[in-house]
C-alpha cells in the first residue's frame, strides 16, 4: 500500500487517478452490503416461496386426505356395491332356481294339457255319439209320445165303453124284471150263492138254473152285441165261499161251482151259435176260496155274504195300461 502511495506522489498531479485505500473499502463494503441484501431479499424470497410451496402441500395435504377419505367412502360405497351385487346375485341365482322350477312346471303343465286335450278330444267323439243316441232315443220317444197318445185316447174310449155297459146292463135287467144288482163302477153281478147251490155243494138248483136262464141271456146281449164285443177281453166267473173249513176244499168247491155256472152258460139253448163261439173265446171260470171275504159294519166276516158267485167283465183296457206302462218304463 505504501507503494502504491509513493506512486501516486510521484505522478505530482497525476494521483487524482488512484482510488484511495477508504474508498476502495467503501466500495467492497457496499458490494458486501449489497450482496448481503440481496442474499436476504432471495432468502425471503425463497422463504415466501417455501411458505406458499409448504401452503400449497398442505392444500395438497389435505386435499390428499379428503381424496384418501372419499377412496375410503368410495371403496367402502364399492363393498357394499360389491354386498348388493352378491346379494343380486344370489337373487338371480334364486330366480333362476325358480325360472328352472317354473319351466319343469310349465313343461309338465304342458304334457297335462295335451294329456287333457287328448281327453277332451275323447270327450267330444263321446258326446257326438251320445247326442247320435240322444236324437235316436227321442225319435223313439216322440213315437212312443205319440203311440201313448193313441193308448191314451182308447183307454179313454174304453172308459166310456165300461159306463155305457154298466148303463145298459141295469137298465136292461131292471126292464126284465130281475132282482140282480150291477156294480156301477166295475159291472161286476152278484149271485146269492144260497140260491145257486145247496151248502157244501156244486150242483145248480132249479131256482139258480132259473135265475142264469133269466139272466145270462140278458148279460150276453149286452156284453156281446157289436157296440161292445170288440172290447170285451174276458167274462169271469167267479166263486167265493166263506171261511168254515180249509182253504183247499173251499178252493174245489168254490171252482167247482164257478165251472158249473161257466158250463151251464155255453150250453144255454137260448143262445145263438154266434154267441156261443164268442162266449167260448173269453169265458173263464175261478175258484177263491175264502180268500175275499164280505165284512159287515163291524169288521165281523158276513158268511152268507160272502158265499156268493160274480159275473165279471174285463174289458181291453188292462191290456191297454200294461202297454202303457211298458212305455213309460222305456220312457226312464
Amino acid at each position: 500500500m505504501s507503494r502504491h502511495m509513493s506512486r501516486a506522489r510521484r505522478g505530482g498531479d497525476g494521483g487524482t487517478h488512484w482510488i484511495s485505500y477508504s474508498d476502495m473499502m467503501c466500495s467492497l463494503l457496499l458490494m458486501f452490503i449489497l450482496a448481503i441484501t440481496l442474499c436476504i431479499y432471495h432468502y425471503y424470497t425463497l422463504l415466501d416461496q417455501v411458505g406458499e410451496q409448504q401452503a400449497q402441500l398442505e392444500a395438497a395435504q389435505i386435499t390428499l386426505s379428503q381424496k384418501e377419505k372419499d377412496l375410503e367412502t368410495t371403496r367402502v360405497e364399492l363393498m357394499g356395491k360389491e354386498e348388493d351385487l352378491a346379494a343380486i346375485q344370489i337373487q338371480l341365482d334364486t330366480k333362476e332356481q325358480d325360472l328352472n322350477a317354473a319351466q319343469v312346471k310349465l313343461s309338465e303343465r304342458e304334457a297335462e294339457n295335451e294329456r287333457l286335450l287328448a281327453q277332451i278330444v275323447l270327450k267330444e267323439a263321446d258326446l257326438a255319439d251320445q247326442q247320435n243316441r240322444i236324437d235316436a232315443l227321442q225319435l223313439v220317444l216322440a213315437n212312443q209320445e205319440k203311440e201313448l197318445s193313441d193308448y191314451q185316447a182308447q183307454i179313454a174310449d174304453i172308459l166310456g165303453v165300461r159306463t155305457r155297459i154298466v148303463q145298459e146292463l141295469s137298465a136292461q135287467l131292471a126292464s126284465a124284471r130281475i132282482s140282480a144288482t150291477v156294480d156301477e163302477k166295475t159291472g161286476d153281478i152278484v149271485l146269492d150263492s144260497s140260491l145257486m147251490f145247496e151248502t157244501g155243494s156244486s150242483t145248480l138248483k132249479a131256482e139258480g138254473l132259473a135265475q142264469l136262464n133269466r139272466l145270462i141271456p140278458v148279460y150276453l146281449g149286452v156284453l156281446l152285441q157289436d157296440e161292445y164285443r170288440d172290447y170285451v177281453a174276458e167274462i169271469i166267473i167267479e166263486g167265493h165261499t166263506d171261511s168254515t173249513g180249509s182253504y183247499e176244499h173251499n178252493l174245489e168247491l168254490s171252482q167247482n161251482r164257478a165251472l158249473n155256472v161257466a158250463k151251464y152258460c155255453l150250453n144255454m139253448g137260448t143262445l145263438t151259435q154266434t154267441q156261443k163261439t164268442r162266449l167260448k173265446s173269453i169265458i173263464t171260470a175261478q175258484g177263491r176260496s175264502f180268500s175275499d171275504p164280505v165284512y159287515d159294519e163291524n169288521g165281523v166276516e158276513d158268511q152268507e155274504r160272502s158265499r156268493r158267485v160274480e159275473i165279471k167283465f174285463r174289458l181291453k183296457d188292462a191290456e191297454m195300461i200294461q202297454r202303457m206302462n211298458s212305455i213309460l218304463s222305456s220312457m226312464e
